[in-house]
């Protein structure tokens, strides 16, 4: 048998460099580029390896110096997503802290069903100089590290305490990375002595190896089930969520709605399923949602979920589909998810179960005066959208003035993106999304700090797109170090800073809550009061920006704003910054929907009082969906 002799480090390198996904019968390479931040615990055997490759092979494992290893993962995560979950990037740290500072990012991923590699540095395998700088030491046990706590948000774990272990472990990682109802993060922690220990290798290990993604199809009894609840259906409904972008199958939604008259509403995730103007597209749909796409739901007497795995912004904490009779329908690849809401599960690839569903549906129509209604819903409010995006408010626009103008300056293929705070559901309810990838909000985590990292990751896996970041100043505050990463590597996103002196989104939660905004404004402690209610703080982040390489313009109202971003899309290079205040206590129009957030039984503060009242009336209307689907005749 042939071998080669490498490091453990070099052999993962040279590995990776070789693994390829196929779907459709299209290859893609699997994992692109290689981000990491080094120190004792991987820069002599992984950074060792990356830098040899480089030489070797330059271009088969390009390594990209990042600035936060939480922040590294998030751009992964983005490359990911944009790419379908057929394309990631690997990560690697050292061990200790920056291992760890990885495992939020790990979270996201996982809980976004997206793949991404995960390569942290670990202690001695053979224990020789423990305990070793940065190693948890264990009373119990020797064989735990820090890096066991990727176990719960990782997909795939392994430790390779010996060179031999090594094959099985890199299979089974890309077998997790490549599988669409498994996939999230997958670590593989390495020793650092075994990232440089040499072993000989078998020479097909390095072989190209190409993944096979599946398209799961339907199974046919169930398909006429379901086809079977639709014709006895009067107001239908599907819901699409983020199964349908990464499947590819919006051209089969399409066809889906407009062969069958059904209406669609569309998850965080799955938004951009329709155009925006496609006659029967609702629009955003949940607690974040429109009236237009609540309304229908609330009525719905069947709801066909495609691709979604019902979280409680979706639901409305199980409020927003009110028929006491709703039955639903779950086409899912992921049997969990399929099975939600006591739905009728249909097991598959979301194009795959799409397309069965429409061909055993021909001849059936949800009626001319449903598609109607639908339209009509629609149409209204696209005026409130219009309404919002050209408020006029002054001396500081609305932030859904903000929303308006990017989306107005913004190209049909151009990508928004963001993650968390009150942009995430102004931008759910108000985006015009003209594209399946057009809209990029990292919504199952919400995390912090996202929207920047994110950014950079979607611009990697298509730089032909103008990248814009929508972000605010709480969110810009807890990681905006990627900027330094997009400026060494000269990728330009258009990043809109939002200033608007705290949480806005968290504030407004807490004032109809009754908690009177506390703690989410950025003030000053008043020496009278003594509480954080004095003067705001005179932080300028646009320096900031500055200081990290980025190109900065500070707007004045909308106006400004406008013509910084046409400006801005001609700007040749790394990241152009737009700094621009917003009044927060402007809200963007209401979804006339809920969301379960408890509030103080008891309380001596008048506003939480009230507030609970309220809440206790809101919760009457929550309720499981434990129906039975009938029997189909």
């Amino acid at each position: 048998m042939e071998t080669v002799r490498l490091t453990t480090a070099q052999a993962v390198v040279r590995f990776l460099g070789r693994q390829w996904s196929e779907r459709d019968g299209v290859e893609h390479r699997l994992v692109e580029r290689c981000l990491g931040i080094f120190g004792h615990g991987n820069l002599a055997g992984l950074g060792e390896a990356l830098l040899e490759e480089e030489l070797r092979d330059p271009g088969s494992m390009t390594f990209t110096t990042a600035r936060n290893e939480q922040g590294m993962v998030h751009t992964a995560v983005g490359f990911a997503r944009m790419r379908n979950r057929l394309s990631t990037l690997a990560c690697t740290s050292s061990i200790g802290p920056g291992a760890t500072n990885m495992v939020t990012g790990a979270a996201l991923a996982t809980i976004n069903r997206l793949p991404v590699l995960l390569l942290p540095g670990d202690v001695f395998a053979t224990r020789a100089s423990g305990p070793v700088l940065q190693e948890l030491e264990s009373p119990a046990t020797y064989d735990v590290s820090v890096n066991d706590v990727f176990r719960p948000v990782s997909r795939f774990f392994d430790r390779i305490w010996r060179p031999e272990q090594l094959p099985s472990a890199l299979l089974g990682a890309m077998r997790v990375l490549t599988d669409p109802v498994e996939t999230g993060a997958v670590t593989l922690a390495l020793p650092q002595d075994v990232q440089a220990e040499a072993y000989d290798w078998p020479a097909e290990l390095f072989e190209k190896r190409v993944w096979h993604v599946p398209r799961p199809v339907p199974e046919k009894a169930l398909v006429d089930r379901a086809a079977a609840l639709v014709r006895s259906a009067q107001r239908p409904l599907l819901v699409a969520g983020g199964g349908v972008i990464y499947s590819e199958a919006t051209e089969a939604i399409r066809a889906f709605a407009e062969a069958t008259g059904i209406p669609v509403a569309e998850t965080q995730a799955g938004k951009g399923s329709l155009p925006y103007d496609h006659p029967l597209a609702l629009g955003a749909i949940g607690a974040t949602g429109t009236r237009a796409a609540n309304a229908l739901a609330r009525d719905a007497d069947l709801v066909i979920g495609v691709g979604t795995r019902w979280s409680d912004f979706t639901t409305a904490s199980r409020t927003v589909f009110a028929d006491p009779d709703v039955r639903f329908v779950n086409l899912n690849v992921a049997g969990p998810d399929a099975h939600k809401e006591a739905g009728l599960p249909l097991v598959a690839d979301a194009r795959e179960g799409l397309t069965a569903l429409t061909a055993a549906l021909e001849g059936y129509d949800a009626g001319a005066a449903y598609r109607e209604r639908a339209a009509t819903l629609a149409a209204e409010w696209d005026r409130v959208v219009e309404d919002a995006y050209t408020l006029g408010h002054t001396p500081l626009p609305a932030q859904s003035e903000v929303i308006g103008v990017v989306n107005e300056v913004s190209g049909p293929r151009d990508v928004v993106v963001c993650a968390a705070g009150s942009m995430p559901g102004d931008l759910h309810k108000l985006w015009r999304t003209r594209d399946p990838k057009g809209y990029h909000v990292e919504y199952g985590y919400s995390c912090m700090g996202y929207e920047i990292a994110g950014g950079l990751g979607v611009k990697l896996a298509d730089p032909e797109r103008e990248v814009y970041v929508l972000v605010g100043d709480g969110s810009y505050l807890m990681m905006a170090t990627e900027l330094v990463t997009a400026v060494q590597e000269g990728v330009r996103l258009v990043v809109v800073l939002v200033q608007n002196q705290g949480f806005a989104s968290i504030g407004a939660l807490s004032e109809s809550l009754g908690s009177q905004r506390f703690g989410t404004c950025y003030r000053y402690r008043d020496p009278a009061s003594g509480r954080l209610d004095g003067g705001v703080l005179p932080v300028d982040l646009a320096a900031n920006a500055e200081s990290l390489g980025a190109q900065v313009v500070r707007v004045h109202g909308v106006g400004e704003l406008r013509k910084a971003l046409e400006a801005a899309r001609g700007v040749e290079g790394g990241p152009v910054v737009v700094h621009v205040e917003t009044d927060p206590l402007v809200p963007a129009p209401d979804s006339e929907a809920w969301w379960d957030v408890p509030v103080a039984e008891v309380a001596e503060v008048e506003s939480t009082r009230a507030a609970r009242a309220t809440y206790e009336r809101e919760k009457h209307a929550q309720r499981h969906y434990l129906a039975q689907p009938p029997t189909a005749p």
